[in-house]
Parts: C-alpha cells; sequence; structure tokens
C-alpha cells in the first residue's frame, strides 16, 4: 500500500542507528541519504521505504509495524532493538487475541515511538 513513510526525529544520529540496529534482521539498509534535514531513505529489497529526517519538533506517537518472514526474525530484531537502546513495550509472542498466527514484539525507539516486527505465518 505504500511506498515510503516520511517523519522527523529528534535525535537524527540516534535514530538512525537504532532503526537500522533493530531492522537489519529483516534485511532493512540504507537506499539514499542527504544533509539530516533531507534525511535517510531506508528499505528491504526495494519494498516500501521509511525515510527519516531531523525535526526540531516532536511527532505525535507512531506505531510502526515491519513484516518479518519468519518468527526468527521478529526474535532477531527484538534482540537487536534492545541492544540499540529499545525499551520493550511487548516481549515475543504470539497475540491470538489478533489473529491465531500473529507473532510478533514491540519496543519503544528512541522518540517514543512504537516499533514492532510481526510474522504472519504458522510456522516457526
Amino acid at each position: 500500500m505504500f511506498d515510503h513513510v516520511k517523519f522527523g526525529v529528534t535525535n537524527y544520529s540516534a535514530s538512525k542507528a537504532f532503526f537500522l540496529k533493530a531492522l537489519e534482521p529483516l534485511g532493512v539498509a540504507v537506499v539514499s541519504e542527504g544533509s539530516p534535514t533531507y534525511g535517510v531513505e531506508m528499505s528491504s529489497k526495494g519494498k516500501a521505504s521509511l525515510c527519516l529526517y531531523q525535526s526540531d519538533e516532536k511527532s505525535a506517537h507512531l506505531h510502526l509495524a515491519f513484516t518479518a518472514e519468519n518468527r526468527r526474525q521478529v526474535e532477531a530484531f527484538y534482540r537487536a532493538a534492545l541492544e540499540a537502546g529499545g525499551k520493550d513495550n511487548g516481549a515475543l509472542g504470539l497475540r491470538p487475541h489478533y489473529h491465531a498466527n500473529y507473532y510478533a514484539a514491540f519496543v519503544i525507539g528512541p522518540d517514543g515511538h512504537n516499533i514492532e516486527a510481526v510474522c504472519h505465518t504458522a510456522v516457526a
């Protein structure tokens, strides 16, 4: 549905480092980058992009859910996000109240955004 999502962050270098480390297990890498006020574009295999730029204004908290191909990627995301300074906001596990195979983990990132990795397949 989306081609890209772009939003401002209050600490560009910290947010860029956090997202790159946290999303690396999902295959996300830098596609292009300009000055901090222009920002960085990150994507996985040419799919939709996440774009960040330096802003003095703190944006409303977002919930960003990233697709994982398998549960191991969700687990790797969770570990990497915590190592990158994220705060736990929902440990690894199934969430059958969403649907039977909803396997996810949630962390709070540098600007207070709720960052999630989710796998919808039944296979571990």
